[in-house]
């Protein structure tokens, strides 16, 4: 109570910010019994919060003694596989004779073994494109071919993103023609059935299930199965998710009944303590028993780590455990970055295009601007997000809001779809009124789908129209010249049907790829992609496409729209700079000049350089929005002292709708 920071005191349960501010304010305290009066005497106050007190520092205690556990079992991990780091000296024979395992991914291999030797779980975490996948393959085919698997152990799990089972699927059977395996995927009833011929038999000399997170939980029969059925090994690919204890899919994940798990994914740990201690639980679990509850009261209310220029502001507590558990970790993970083993990988360069907008396109985006800055300035319950939106979209396509459909065309159209059989409002205000909300492109598609409106769609002329597009206009036909093969991403759908229809009056040859492509057509979309030289351009967005999937056909990556999390962006642009790649890789980022655009690079550029992966969980979103809102008011010219909310207004609709029905339907922050 004496000495506590704002954000210690804020720890205990029951503390607000009044009444830290108000413990703050009575000190000094010179006792016991005067802090007891001081409490009592204070409205603020209560002798509740010395309770709170008391059980924060009791659960700080038992964390600490728990920390001095794992940090003397980790040594002795330490010890261990520095004493077998070459015990296998030649790949498993199981392995196809026409492949060979490159020297950094046997030193995996044989980490993998010493972790499986002293029964721990370990976490290979080598930088996208170095080839995780055939690590583990490599190691699983060992465990067979060792005997060091019974026959009662049970098969081992992957669990990967819907867009890259197929390409797991394919790499098991390219590498390890030997190993069984078995895809977990299909309708529930398809499912059910499969289920079903497992408890009669079926999977007894099956070596590997193969099946995606949303599988694997996405009823409750599933969610008991794999609680329930025996496991050897459970593989976790791009295992973000696992970052953050306090959530449902993680609990559902970590109760899978294995009795030993490997965790892979391309990015670095972070000072983040929440994620930190997750990943301490995921590789101990036995040690943490009963004690998730303690380390989630404790750390997910200040969970990460502000920056630099503010470490004195930090919990002298949280900056012990922060570096307590990275050393903890260190024998747990296996990191190697390209740059460390592989020389002969060509070189990735990467520019940034500031694309000058079309002058129609910029009026717009000024008069924008002036609105939502008149619009901010009067009241601080504003959309904040419809405002980001608003300025993003405009910042890519003038036809992503609406400007060509006047209020007299829209009342044209309104009035015929009310007559429409198959359209589902009736009265033509309504219509009009949903119209109102709707972007130029929306409409325009809807102008596809009904007769009646059919001869009232957008001038074909006006596809191009966009600042970016120009660009692409100068960058695409010199690159198709010069041999180069193309992947460009975005992060919205309707981005991409725009490109679509660019490409297709440029002549261009392309195949696409977003979330919404069925599962068991994606690999074949890549294979086709990676077979015929004659496509030119694939058109990926930045979720779907930028997990995992292997493009090395491609040696140019255009980001047609950066995300606000980097991490997003590198994992797209390592679909082609990956082992398998001989070109030198071009990554090129489009900007919108003198735009929202550019103060999103700068928040990107910042996280990059204090390597922060934002997970998209809860426990970093406030900080980053910060950073946004701070954005927000010098895009609009307003104070920064001027309070501004980020929340979209009650009731408030999604401004001419882009993310409606898309995949980035909440900016992910």
């Amino acid at each position: 109570m004496q000495n506590a920071l704002t954000s210690e005191l804020l720890l205990m349960s029951q503390c607000s910010q009044k009444k830290a501010n108000a413990i703050i304010e009575a000190r000094p305290f010179e006792n016991w019994i005067d802090i007891v009066q001081k409490f009592q005497n204070n409205k603020y106050l209560d002798t509740e919060l010395l309770n709170s007190a008391q059980e924060l520092l009791a659960t700080r205690h038992a964390v600490e003694a728990l920390m001095k556990k794992c940090l003397r079992l980790s040594t002795n991990i330490e010890r261990a596989v520095a004493a077998g780091a070459s015990a296998i000296t030649r790949q498993p024979k199981g392995l196809s004779p026409n492949l060979k395992l490159a020297p950094y991914q046997m030193v995996g291999l044989n980490w993998l073994a010493v972790m499986h030797a002293q029964n721990v779980n370990g976490i290979l975490a080598d930088e996208m494109g170095l080839g995780k996948t055939v690590q583990v393959i490599a190691f699983l085919t060992y465990l067979k071919e060792s005997g060091l698997k019974g026959e009662k152990d049970g098969p081992h799990l992957i669990v990967v993103p819907s867009s890259t089972m197929e390409n797991w699927n394919n790499e098991l059977e390219r590498w390890s023609p030997d190993l069984k395996v078995v895809q977990y995927y299909g309708t529930q009833e398809e499912r059910k059935e499969m289920r079903f011929g497992w408890r009669n038999g079926d999977l007894d000399d099956v070596d590997v299930l193969l099946t995606t997170y949303n599988l694997i939980s996405s009823t409750p029969e599933e969610r008991r199965l794999f609680r329930v059925m025996p496991l050897y090994y459970v593989v976790f690919d791009e295992a973000h998710m696992l970052k953050n204890m306090g959530t449902i899919r993680y609990e559902n994940l970590v109760r899978i009944n294995a009795k030993h798990r490997i965790l892979l994914t391309g990015t670095p740990l972070q000072n983040n303590l929440l994620e930190l201690m997750s990943l301490l639980i995921f590789v101990m679990p036995s040690l943490f028993a009963g004690k998730q509850a303690d380390l989630k009261s404790l750390f997910s209310k200040n969970p990460k780590l502000p920056s630099i220029k503010k470490n004195a502001e930090q919990p002298l507590f949280e900056q012990e455990q922060v570096k307590n558990a990275k050393q903890i970790m260190r024998p747990f993970v296996l990191r190697r970055l390209k740059a460390e083993v592989l020389r002969d990988l060509p070189e990735k360069k990467e520019r940034m295009i500031k694309c000058p907008m079309i002058e129609k396109q910029q009026k717009m985006y000024t008069n924008l601007i002036a609105e939502f800055s008149a619009e901010a300035d009067q009241s601080t319950e504003v959309n904040g997000i419809g405002m980001m939106m608003q300025l993003r979209k405009l910042a890519n396509h003038p036809l992503l809001v609406r400007d060509y459909y006047n209020k007299s065309k829209l009342k044209v159209i309104s009035s015929r779809l009310a007559k429409e059989h198959s359209y589902k409002q009736k009265n033509a205000d309504y219509v009009f009124e949903d119209l109102q909300w709707m972007s130029d492109y929306q409409i325009n598609q809807l102008t596809r789908t009904y007769k009646s409106i059919a001869g009232l769609g957008l001038p074909q002329e006006l596809i191009p129209e966009a600042g970016k597009l120009k660009i692409l206009d100068e960058l695409l036909p010199k690159l198709k010249e010069e041999g180069h093969r193309v992947l460009i991403f975005s992060q919205f759908t309707m981005i991409l049907d725009i490109l679509e229809e660019y490409l297709t009056i440029r002549g261009q040859t392309y195949l696409r790829l977003d979330g919404s492509t069925p599962v068991t057509d994606r690999q074949c979309l890549i294979n086709q992609y990676m077979e015929d030289e004659n496509i030119f351009i694939f058109l990926l967005s930045t979720k779907a496409g930028g997990l995992g999937i292997n493009l090395t056909a491609a040696d140019t990556v255009i980001i047609h729209d950066i995300d606000f999390n980097p991490y997003n962006d590198k994992q797209a642009e390592d679909r082609c700079h990956r082992v398998g790649q001989k070109r030198s890789v071009s990554i090129i980022r489009l900007l919108s000049e003198d735009t929202i655009e550019e103060g999103m690079y700068e928040i990107a550029q910042d996280k990059l350089h204090l390597e922060q992966q934002i997970t998209g969980d809860e426990e970093n979103e406030s900080t980053d929005k910060k950073s946004v809102l701070k954005l927000l008011k010098m895009t609009l010219g307003l104070d920064h002292n001027k309070s501004l909310s980020l929340s979209p207004v009650k009731n408030a609709r999604t401004s001419n709708g882009l993310l409606n029905g898309e995949e980035n339907c909440n900016i992910e922050f």
